[in-house]
């Protein structure tokens, strides 16, 4: 039997569906690091100080910050256990062409950011794809187990010294900034040219990119796609409504568990402890809630229909991450329409919205003519030798 990759015909519209949404929220958070010198501030909250800006800085971490980077990574693993699975089923080595598409992804991700935007995830994911495939043979239940053994050990570690130290209960303080770095942001990507961004994006990216984020990145992000390969060996989502108590069950435990524990720094108090347990605990836990809501949703056949156009922007989520990088550092850097550290929470949420909605309208219109999204046919056509075609 010849393999083929994913047609049209074969996706799954809930996956296309997730990844749409991810997009959305994914764009809602590198939206700070499009107008504000992220690698070098203490925090967000320390940045803001209208009312109006913190509420919804607030909001945007208990919904959306830390949880949309776990939500993609297991969509990223789900995926490429479909790869898989397909591959045997046919008869084909995987391993003849997945290891060629980690390596499109990652010179993709890094001439994102040493081009574009220092703030890229697609090295990473490819990075970690890497083990992954050294991983993917396992069954589903050595894949679950895995990914939590590894992600556990790693924050059950880290919260023990918080605890040993004495810092898990101790108020978060305001950490001394390097103002100098912080105006040096400012001014290239503010007021200096593309050459200016340039060499200031070295400089993130010397921080964005340390060793230290290489192998963080390894019980992190790895354990998530971990998780979603083995979901996708149990089909879990092509088997919806068969396993709807699971979901369900994932539903109200993600949901309520995660919004709990992303609320703690702020409805309680901003401690160490708390701060990580809303990042690194309850932002996994409910990025696990939405999947299983929306899930759950597309079980509803005209919600599939109601949400076609979301899918679409899916099925090319790869083109319309680069796309939210031209366009935002368009916007903010002054080689564009200078607007960088001069925009509020407000109207950053306004932007992110605006952008999202336009990118579903060029999905819809891309779709009308091609098959598939420029960046992936071009990924496609570089893995498999197989050109983009006309509807």
């Amino acid at each position: 039997m010849n393999f083929r990759p994913v047609g049209t015909q074969d996706r799954v519209a809930t996956l296309d569906i997730l990844r749409g949404f991810s997009l959305l929220g994914i764009l809602l958070v590198n939206m700070f690091g499009f107008y504000l010198p992220m690698p070098h501030i203490t925090g967000i909250e320390d940045w803001f100080t209208a009312a109006q800006d913190i509420i919804l800085q607030q909001l945007l971490d208990i919904y959306v910050q830390s949880s949309f980077y776990p939500l993609f990574s297991m969509l990223f693993g789900y995926g490429l256990a479909m790869q898989f699975l397909k591959a045997k089923a046919s008869g084909t080595n995987f391993y003849k062409f997945a290891p060629k598409r980690l390596v499109i992804l990652f010179s993709i991700g890094m001439i994102h950011a040493f081009l574009i935007w220092w703030g890229d995830i697609l090295a990473t994911y490819a990075f970690c794809g890497v083990f992954l495939l050294a991983l993917i043979r396992l069954p589903a239940k050595w894949l679950l187990f895995t990914a939590i053994i590894v992600n556990g050990l790693y924050h059950s570690a880290l919260l023990g010294l918080y605890a040993l130290g004495g810092i898990f209960n101790q108020p978060m303080e305001v950490l001394s900034v390097d103002i100098t770095a912080v105006q040096n942001a400012i001014t290239a990507y503010g007021v200096g040219t593309w050459m200016d961004a340039f060499m200031q994006r070295l400089d993130d990216l010397a921080i964005q990119m340390s060793p230290f984020m290489w192998i963080s990145s390894l019980f992190t992000i790895l354990p998530y796609m971990l998780i979603g390969a083995a979901l996708a060996k149990w089909k879990l989502i092509e088997r919806a409504r068969e396993k709807l108590i699971t979901w369900v069950v994932l539903a109200v435990v993600g949901l309520g568990v995660g919004i709990y524990l992303k609320s703690l720094p702020i409805a309680s108090a901003r401690t160490y402890g708390y701060e990580y347990l809303q990042v690194f605990v309850g932002g996994p836990i409910l990025a696990v809630g939405y999947i299983a809501v929306i899930v759950l949703i597309c079980l509803l056949p005209i919600a599939v229909k109601v949400l076609a156009p979301i899918a679409k922007a899916g099925r090319m989520s790869m083109t319309l991450y680069i796309m939210q990088s031209v366009v935002c550092t368009t916007l903010f850097y002054h080689w564009g329409f200078g607007l960088f550290g001069q925009v509020d929470v407000q109207m950053g949420i306004y932007i992110a919205i605006a952008l999202f909605i336009v990118q579903i309208l060029f999905a819809e219109l891309w779709f009308a003519k091609f098959k598939q999204g420029p960046l992936e046919a071009m990924i496609k056509r570089l893995t498999y030798g197989k050109l983009l075609s006309e509807k």
